[in-house]
């Protein structure tokens, strides 16, 4: 995709405007930014005395542990249905 059909999207986290640019459809951008700040309003209210920064760190370490383990259960279940087609 050129960077002139790049989608531009505006979302709103935590508080902040963010201007995203990128090829991915503006829903999705929407959907992603939402979850994030979603994340970020539910360990905010575990922990009120968290600033804004650390609250963002432990939300994306938070969402990359939600990942890794997505991936690993991917895997497992990549090398399941191959060992049933062999």
């Amino acid at each position: 995709m050129a960077q002139s059909d790049q989608s531009r999207t505006t979302v709103h986290i935590y508080g902040r405007d963010y201007h995203i640019v990128g090829d991915e459809k503006k829903e999705h951008v929407r959907q992603v930014a939402a979850l994030v700040d979603e994340k970020m309003r539910e360990i905010h209210e575990v922990n009120k005395s968290l600033d804004t920064t650390n609250i963002a760190v432990l939300t994306a370490i938070n969402t990359m542990n939600d990942y890794l383990k997505l991936k690993e259960e991917y895997e497992i279940l990549q090398n399941l249905l191959e060992e049933k087609e062999e």
